[in-house]
């Protein structure tokens, strides 16, 4: 399994952005998928994870302010980032199964 993560850049407090990844080779339907993201400094942690019965998981940190979400008829999820902080700041990478993409920087400007 192939990923491209996009949407990455750099945001105002407050701001949005919305991640997608695509999934090339595999049977996406049947992954588990979640996006990851890694501070400076700081370990990897778990932003949000749907499995393939669409369970749905957050990082007590997103705090009602991100939504994952799938579609399975593209291969591709998404991460819609809402009132993002500074402390958002990472780089977030898109994993399905066991494979991991390469990763997308989101900077949020004070």
């Amino acid at each position: 399994v192939q990923l491209q993560a996009s949407g990455g850049g750099l945001v105002q407090v407050g701001g949005s952005l919305r991640l997608s990844c695509v999934a090339s080779g595999g049977t996406f339907s049947s992954y588990g998928l979640g996006w990851y993201r890694q501070a400076p400094g700081k370990q990897i942690e778990l932003v949000a994870s749907i499995s393939s019965a669409e369970i749905i998981k957050y990082g007590d940190f997103v705090k009602g302010r991100f939504t994952i979400s799938r579609d399975n008829a593209k291969n591709t999820m998404f991460l819609q980032m809402d009132s993002l902080e500074p402390e958002d700041t990472a780089v977030y990478y898109c994993v399905v199964a066991t494979f991991w993409g390469r990763g997308t920087q989101v900077t949020v400007s004070s």
